[in-house]
């Protein structure tokens, strides 16, 4: 299998994430990485080191993806944060970022399958998880300052009780579990945040 003419290292981080998000670290062989991105193992060593090292460029690909993503959907500059928080964790569970269900997201997948074993996958899970947790942070001070939320809403506990549905959530939509149901804990959740809006004046 001759190495590609026009090789490009972006497209093949790229290929190499999707093979990563859906097999796993472990069940991902190198001779999997290789048919993926039509390499030989030489070239693929060549150009990547080594398999490990090629996963690590996976993730940074797939965070820098996400982090963009979660900023730009928890903007709330312009509409109610309970309603951005709502859209945002149906997003998560209904629209993946590669338009096919039941993979959940590669991070929590990474992190659930390697935990602490592996200190610079650890570092790169754990930062990626800190982007959602600032955007989450960012849009409920926000929510609050403007009254949508309690005001004794205490925020850093509002957000590990959001960050910790989401991996929740992430989890039981690659299980398959029943929209309904992850919709009636996404509701549920949200309510918990701050009083009902009012009712409009009739």
């Amino acid at each position: 299998m001759a190495r590609p003419r026009q090789f490009e290292e972006k497209n093949a981080v790229a290929s190499a994430t999707e093979l990563f998000w859906r097999r796993g670290y472990h069940a991902t062989s190198v001779r999997d990485l290789g048919d993926k991105l039509r390499l030989t193992p030489s070239s693929l060593y060549r150009t990547f080191t080594d398999k490990h090292t090629l996963f690590l460029r996976a993730l940074d690909h797939y965070r820098a993806t996400e982090s963009a993503q979660a900023r730009q959907r928890l903007d709330v500059s312009d509409r109610p944060v309970r309603e951005v928080l709502r859209e945002w964790m149906l997003w998560l569970v209904t629209c993946p970022p590669d338009g096919k269900s039941g993979r959940g997201c590669f991070m929590v997948n990474t992190a659930t399958e390697l935990g602490t074993t592996d200190e610079k996958v650890r570092q790169r899970t754990e930062a990626a998880f800190e982007v959602t947790r600032q955007a989450l942070r960012s849009a409920l001070a926000e929510g609050r300052d403007r009254g949508e939320l309690f005001d004794d809403l205490d925020i850093d506990d509002a957000v590990e009780l959001l960050f910790t549905t989401v991996l929740g959530l992430r989890v039981r939509e690659r299980a398959g579990h029943d929209l309904k149901r992850l919709t009636a804990a996404i509701d549920l959740t949200v309510r918990t945040l701050g009083p009902a809006p009012a009712e409009p004046a009739r």
